[in-house]
């Protein structure tokens, strides 16, 4: 009953904190519908790069695709439905929609999360077991089973429990005209779902993205012992080496078809007549280890800080029961988790050589086709 009556007065206090001045009220308007926007379009091309292009179907692609599904239904349909809810105080959509809305919210949200793991699980792989991840790339139907995972975990995490805790408990802590969760003040329940939707996720993602600058930090530093000298053959070089397109492609470059830009620097510079400086390829291997650990930072940071401040004031606010934390934190914290849906096409497929070739075929043809034209007169 203390549950219910913090419940309502905590309803009762956020429908008055949401009635905001005209002026406040068209700004918000603006930044959400602008969030909105920028998270459908961004994974909305995503998605269609994949579908026109089928030199983008590979395995490790299809995570890609995973995590813009997710982060497009949340722009596509999550944000626009809060929208409303949070500019009026109150929810107008009926019971049942509620429930779907609070359902996909909590699927989409964790979705995303454990694709971003999947992801980088899958670029560790890729550097660590190199041979063995090239000839699965193929393997389409591994990365389905995996792709499905991620949505069942997912739902299983939050769904039920969205369904039915009331039915368990024998009531329901939500008022008339809210909608949010029942497990809304149930700390321990928050605690434990938090720790496998975001402290696990987290430390997995440090993990593979520490681990994968760790490794080619090694191999760069096992290339440059294990060079005889400067008229070592370049095939060598590139046996022993990692190209710098492994910083944000998951899909390792074959040896022979595909080499990197820094690659080949580096290459010219070890096959250089005697005389030239050895120094200049040492520091081309640091530009390119520190580009490699910002990138990775980048990626890591963005999630902690996406997810970091909402996961811990839902903790604390569960606790004291919404009295310790002031609702405009808990909105601020729950507006970075979507933020970090609109981030995720810039931050991961943006970054793909690939994706980014495809991209500039969809968007600019017509330089693309000048650009392949030229390519062409001067190869003829």
């Amino acid at each position: 009953m203390g549950a219910e009556m913090n419940a309502s007065m905590d309803a009762a206090s956020r429908g008055g904190e949401a009635a905001f001045p005209q002026h406040v009220t068209v700004i918000l308007a603006v930044l959400m519908v602008t969030l909105v926007i920028v998270t459908v379009l961004g994974n909305a091309l995503v998605i269609y790069a994949f579908k026109v292009d089928r030199s983008l179907r590979r395995q490790s692609n299809y995570f890609l695709l995973n995590l813009a599904i997710s982060d497009f239904l949340v722009g596509a349909f999550c944000i626009p439905f809060y929208i409303p809810y949070i500019l009026t105080g109150r929810w107008m959509l009926g019971r049942g929609l509620c429930k779907l809305w609070l359902v996909m919210d909590y699927l989409l949200c964790t979705a995303s999360v454990f694709n971003i793991v999947l992801i980088s699980y899958d670029r560790f792989m890729s550097v660590t077991r190199a041979v063995s991840y090239r000839a699965r790339q193929g393997m389409t139907n591994s990365a389905m089973v995996k792709m499905a995972a991620v949505w069942v975990l997912a739902f299983l995490l939050y769904g039920p429990a969205i369904l039915f805790w009331e039915w368990v408990v024998g009531r329901s802590n939500v008022p008339s005209g809210e909608c949010f969760a029942e497990f809304y003040y149930t700390w321990y329940f928050l605690l434990s779902a938090s720790t496998l939707e975001f402290f696990s996720p987290f430390i997995s993602v440090t993990f593979f993205n520490l681990s994968i600058y760790l490794s080619i930090r090694r191999r760069n530093r096992e290339r440059a012992q294990r060079a005889p000298g400067p008229r070592s053959p370049p095939r060598q070089q590139v046996a022993v080496g990692v190209p710098s397109s492994l910083l944000c492609s998951s899909t390792p470059v074959p040896e022979r078809d595909a080499i990197s830009a820094d690659t080949k620097s580096a290459l010219a510079q070890t096959a250089a007549p005697e005389g030239s400086p050895v120094r200049s390829s040492q520091n081309l291997r640091l530009s390119r280890d520190k580009k490699i650990a910002k990138s990775l930072a980048i990626i890591v940071c963005v999630f902690g800080v996406c997810w970091a401040p909402y996961t811990l004031l839902m903790i604390i606010r569960a606790a004291c029961s919404g009295r310790c934390v002031e609702r405009h934190w808990y909105e601020v914290t729950f507006w970075l988790l979507w933020l970090n849906s609109a981030i995720n096409p810039f931050l991961y497929p943006l970054c793909h050589s690939s994706f980014r070739r495809a991209f500039a075929k969809i968007l600019c043809p017509k330089r693309v086709a000048v650009q392949d034209l030229g390519d062409a007169h001067c190869c003829h």
